[in-house]
């Protein structure tokens, strides 16, 4: 690797109001080399890398203290446009990807290969025609970097989500001046197979003399894949140093100033209280037809009480099975709730009757981003319940502001949602809190059974821990019914009594979370034997 400065930062620091969010930060990244970013929701990692990138909110603010250098020259960037023509590509947690348009058009979207036409030649320029040919194959070249396979003439609305962030990667990597790569938290939608191709990728990328920023929340992949760690805690640069110097315990503690229960599957292993034969909800025959998932003919039966985990491979059916049931999506099948049949394709009557979802979709489906935090937390409650509503001469009801302000309140405390207050609006929050705002919602809503789908997605290991501890003392507390989909299989075998596993729409096997991890991998890739129940 080349010693060849790209990236410097100098006595940087940030304020929004009176709240300051990075202090005095000082940064080198040189050409090639990987640096691993960490540190807690909240700690000023989105911040850091929206001054990178150029990001309008920074100048609309105010502006940022300090100096930053690319390639040794002193830069200001006023948008994004200034930050990609200086080699600075960036891909963000949440996807900014064209879905009526196909994986090739977003790659190689604004630098499409045009050629001379007859229609060019009468009319001029304006007229031109793209090279559709060319531009399947940069696409195809560009996916291939990337180790993965991904039809580059398929639209991104019929992907799943890990395609869909392959997809942006190599958009990214399609241009031909990038020499720094933003990653904000790439394998949070990831399998672990899929995050290990990445990470190969990012080392594919670093000896080619392209510098990676690389966020991510699961510690193990910083230490495989970046040359050095820098960690953030409450706007301050707390430490870098090279990943070979440390370990993830060691991060952890510098992440969030305290140390973090190692989780062990054996010491978290609960007695299964559940009655196996009484099944508070029954899925036959479900089919949904969800974009990028595939769910034929699924059969499950899941116990009261239980905490339920569905893993396996992206697209193969285990995000579905929610959105099924929930009726967010055309389904057929029957699906029977404490031995009442549900009404499939109603959104409506899965709520009313004590079932919620918690999706992983949490800008398009899990929040109102105009909104307050407390509305947002009660707004479910109030619709579905009426809930936090008062009544005037018996008959005409009106918000109990005070009631949804103090709920609110007491999870903006319990689940440690790091805001101005509960008035803020939840499109200022980071990822990680806007899913904490998610829980509270479902929380607030009290249900007899509760889908969550990628609950720590985007969230730092401390509130990771925080986040599975709430729902496994909601289930102790409440005797609710809790179903977890996770592409973590680990987060998983933390937290469920049984854990499903989805393969070609079906599912393979339920296994026990004590069962050897090389099991769950046979069921993930369909050579599995049949171990349910």
């Amino acid at each position: 690797m080349e010693n060849n400065m790209l990236l410097e930062i100098k006595n940087l620091s940030k304020s929004f109001g009176e709240n300051t969010v990075l202090k005095d930060i000082n940064l080198e990244i040189r050409e090639g080399e990987v640096i691993g970013l960490v540190g807690e929701n909240g700690a000023g990692k989105s911040t850091l890398m929206k001054i990178i990138f150029g990001m309008p909110v920074i100048k609309e603010t105010g502006g940022y203290h300090g100096e930053v250098k690319v390639s040794g020259k002193v830069v200001n960037f006023n948008s994004p446009f200034d930050a990609l023509g200086a080699g600075i590509g960036m891909v963000h947690q949440e996807f900014s990807l064209i879905p009526g348009f196909r994986a090739s058009e977003n790659i190689v979207l604004n630098r499409e290969t045009t050629k001379t036409s007859l229609l060019e030649l009468l009319f001029g320029e304006r007229i031109r025609v793209i090279d559709g040919k060319t531009i399947k194959q940069r696409s195809k070249d560009a996916i291939e970097h990337l180790g993965v396979t991904i039809d580059e003439e398929q639209y991104v609305e019929q992907m799943p989500v890990a395609h869909m962030q392959f997809t942006e990667i190599a958009r990214e990597i399609e241009r031909s001046n990038t020499k720094l790569l933003v990653l904000d938290e790439p394998t949070a939608v990831l399998t672990e197979n899929e995050a290990e191709v990445l990470v190969q990728t990012i080392k594919r990328l670093s000896a080619k003399g392209i510098a990676v920023i690389f966020i991510t929340h699961r510690l193990d992949e910083i230490i495989s894949a970046c040359d050095k760690v820098v960690v953030l805690r409450d706007g301050v640069m707390i430490n870098a140093v090279p990943t070979k110097e440390t370990n993830v315990d060691e991060i952890t503690q510098w992440m969030i100033g305290r140390k973090i229960e190692s989780t062990n599957t054996e010491d978290n292993a609960k007695e299964n209280k559940a009655n196996s034969e009484d099944i508070i909800l029954d899925i036959k025959n479900l089919s949904v037809d969800m974009p990028g998932e595939v769910v034929k003919n699924l059969n499950l039966k899941v116990r009261r009480g239980e905490i339920l985990g569905l893993g396996g491979m992206a697209g193969q059916g285990k995000i579905g099975v929610a959105n099924g049931v929930m009726g967010l999506y055309l389904t057929t099948g029957e699906v029977f709730f404490n031995g009442e049949p549900l009404k499939i394709n109603d959104p409506v009557d899965p709520l009313k009757k004590g079932l919620f979802f918690m999706s992983e979709d949490r800008k398009g489906v899990g929040l109102l981003l105009d909104k307050s935090i407390e509305m947002n937390i009660a707004y479910p409650a109030i619709q579905i319940k009426e809930q936090f509503l008062k009544s005037f001469a018996g008959f005409i009801k009106y918000q109990d502001n005070n009631a949804i302000k103090e709920n609110a309140k007491k999870y903006i405390k319990s689940l440690e949602i790091r805001c101005m207050n509960e008035q803020q609006r939840v499109q200022e929050l980071s990822g990680g809190n806007q899913q904490k705002v998610c829980l509270a919602k479902a929380f607030t809503m009290e249900p007899e059974l509760l889908f969550v789908s990628e609950p720590t997605r985007g969230i730092d290991v401390g509130a990771k821990k925080l986040v599975l501890d709430f729902l496994k003392e909601y289930n102790k507390e409440k005797g609710a019914t809790i179903v977890i989909t996770s592409s973590e299989v680990e987060e998983l075998r933390s937290v469920c009594d049984r854990i499903a596993i989805v393969n070609e729409g079906k599912v393979a096997g339920i296994l026990s979370p004590q069962a050897d991890i090389l099991e769950f991998g046979k069921y993930m890739v369909g050579v599995g034997g049949n171990s349910d129940e």
